[in-house]
């Protein structure tokens, strides 16, 4: 399962694609959220590339996203706080 869900928050697994050509959500492969970013993988750029694309993606706070585990690795984990953005993007993808 790509995400895990509990009362106040999300946690999303994702892959992340650094030095794209654009910031999208490609899609979900082996249980990962396929995410592509345009910064590079350099001094912690793509993960704040991330972290700020999804803050607009999902109207949470940029602030409020964790990196729970993988930060150095293209496989993370990140715990968003639940948004009906978020709600609802997640139904769209299980649909």
């Amino acid at each position: 399962m790509w995400y895990d869900e509990s009362n106040d928050f999300v946690d999303l697994f994702v892959s992340a694609r650094p030095a794209s050509s654009k910031n999208e959500i490609v899609g979900v492969y082996d249980d990962t959220l396929k995410v592509k970013v345009k910064a590079p993988a350099v001094e912690g750029a793509a993960n704040k590339e991330l972290a700020k694309f999804l803050s607009k993606l999902f109207k949470v706070p940029k602030g409020e996203i964790r990196f729970v585990s993988g930060e150095t690795s293209k496989r993370k984990r990140l715990r968003l706080p639940k948004s009906e953005k978020l709600m609802q993007f997640i139904e769209d993808m299980t649909a």
